[in-house]
């Protein structure tokens, strides 16, 4: 399968669609889940073109991984999380809903979480958390 230079999160790259940033370095964006599945969801995504992690260039990858880590520590704090769920689909048949890799990033457990993609958020609720987020960057 061909990237698709058209997807959510490409356009969003190209700032064709506006998003919640939480985060943003020279090769990746983080980004507040609009349909969360836990408050402070949040995507973590690389810039560079790539539907699945095997598509990823390796340096790509470790850039995607270090981001992850710093999302990961700052959802935990500003959410006051015991701990934090990392998730990341590859392909549609594993659940993948939109064909750019990403990283979700969610405080807590995904046993007690929403069903993923499946209930939009209030964008000001979001843009809240966002800040607790960035602040705790």
């Amino acid at each position: 399968m061909n990237y698709d230079d058209n997807n959510i999160f490409a356009k969003i790259l190209r700032n064709e669609i506006p998003c919640i940033k939480v985060f943003e370095n020279e090769t990746t964006l983080a980004f507040m889940d609009i349909m969360p599945q836990a408050q402070g969801h949040t995507l973590v995504i690389p810039k560079e073109p790539a539907i699945t992690i095997m598509d990823l260039s390796t340096s790509a990858a470790v850039d995607l991984i270090e981001s992850v880590q710093v999302i990961s520590r700052a959802v935990k704090k500003a959410m006051n999380a015991e701990g934090i769920t990392l998730f990341q689909l590859n392909g549609e048949a594993a659940g993948q809903t939109v064909p750019h890799i990403h990283f979700h990033v969610m405080p807590g457990s995904i046993l007690g979480a929403k069903h993923h993609a499946s209930t939009m958020a209030d964008p000001v609720e979001l843009e809240s958390i966002a800040q607790k987020i960035r602040s705790a960057l």
